[in-house]
């Protein structure tokens, strides 16, 4: 059976320049890097070697990077962190939006169950808050504001540097997750008045298990790792240096070819769109799509079964595509197997069972528009069994 890998917003192989640049510092230079002998040595060279490539892809000094274990680390990391330093000056208030990846969410949510104020701040039906509503929602208690900057489920690009103009001149951090972004549009801090971001290798082509924080100069936060020295004290546990140095490879070729990329996944979405709008032409208006086309990154296109046409079963429809040999989900991977609506498409005013019945397609390096064919195929199949045993509404 052929199969067709299209949930890279999950996870990507990793790329085998990434895997040749690491093998050597799982077996030849294998120090510790706060070891001061000469093995030692090497390893912090190859660190700091890393944090230096990575601090200017995005225009960052590079004491400004901290290595963290991935994304949902790196977000908490920056909740807690801002929070409990907030706590200090008597700020228990946070912004944040509806859609935001769990590890925000749920970050807020504990932060809410112990005495701080949460304002989870609504989106449009296009999935884009209104920095208006970021103006309004600021009061003398807040201590944070954290805005993603693409959503993992629909890819929406939130105006992240208009919000963080308004969080400067309140003098608030704001953070961002550019989990989605990082390494596929441009990120850099000083352009988009960021305080704070997250990132993950796994979503570029580079390991799972490492991610880094952004934390500007002179931004307080509290380190909740403790132990030893390590990252300039603000992260304890010995660094993982195969994994930074993968990271760094991954971040170079990026850098490299991050607009051949975009231009790759920009014709595979046209044509997934093309080829959609040609196969389920038969059912109406039996699909709604979730990803604005001219407000989201091309990587990501999300569309969802109208209940309102018919009822279907999501699990079946996830699964009914991976009996034929195509990888997709309904949402986020951290999420995907808790059969709930998802919060995201819930926010745009879809119903639960709308929310339910989604498909997320998302696109990397490696696909071709031969995936993207034989994927909608598939895809147009699975839904017309579902209507064949069932009465389209009207």
């Amino acid at each position: 059976m052929r199969r067709v890998y299209l949930d890279n917003s999950a996870t990507t192989p990793v790329d085998p320049a990434v895997v040749e640049a690491m093998m050597p510092y799982f077996t030849e230079i294998f120090g510790n890097p706060s070891s001061v002998h000469w093995f030692g040595r090497e390893a912090k060279v190859a660190i700091e070697e890393a944090r230096y490539k990575i601090a200017n892809f995005i225009n960052a000094d590079p004491s400004e990077i901290i290595f963290t274990s991935g994304g949902t680390e790196s977000d908490n990391f920056a909740i807690f962190g801002v929070a409990l330093s907030g706590l200090r000056k008597g700020k228990k208030h946070i912004i944040t939006t509806k859609i935001e990846h769990h590890a925000v969410l749920d970050s807020c949510l504990y932060l809410q169950k112990n005495g701080f104020e949460v304002t989870f701040l609504k989106v449009g039906s296009d999935g884009v808050v209104d920095p208006d509503d970021v103006r309004k929602a600021i009061t003398s208690k807040t201590c944070l504001i954290s805005v993603m900057h693409v959503n993992n489920e629909i890819g929406t690009i939130q105006p992240i540097q208009e919000i963080g103009m308004i969080a400067m001149e309140h003098g608030i951090p704001f953070h961002t997750d550019a989990v989605q972004s990082f390494g596929k549009i441009e990120v850099d801090v000083k352009d988009l008045k960021v305080d704070l971001i997250s990132a993950s290798a796994h979503k570029i082509y580079g390991p799972k298990g490492i991610g880094f924080l952004y934390v500007r100069n002179g931004v307080e936060i509290e380190k909740f790792h403790h132990g030893g020295s390590q990252e300039a004290g603000r992260r304890a546990g010995t660094e993982s240096v195969p994994l930074i140095v993968g990271f760094a490879k991954a971040v170079e070729l990026c850098a490299e070819r991050m607009k051949q990329d975009y231009e790759h996944v920009s014709s595979l979405r046209k044509r997934m769109i093309e080829k959609i709008n040609d196969l389920f032409a038969e059912f109406g208006d039996i699909l709604i799509l979730n990803s604005p086309y001219d407000k989201t990154i091309p990587y990501i296109l999300n569309f969802s079964i109208n209940s309102g046409k018919i009822d279907i079963d999501a699990e079946a429809l996830i699964y009914g595509l991976d009996l034929k040999g195509v990888a997709v989900s309904n949402g986020s991977a951290c999420t995907s197997g808790s059969l709930k609506p998802s919060h995201v498409i819930l926010a745009l005013g879809r119903d639960e069972k709308t929310s339910l019945a989604t498909v997320r397609f998302s696109f990397g390096r490696w696909n071709t528009i031969d995936d993207v064919d034989y994927a909608v195929e598939k895809f147009a199949e699975v839904v017309k069994n579902f209507v064949g045993r069932a009465v389209l509404k009207t």
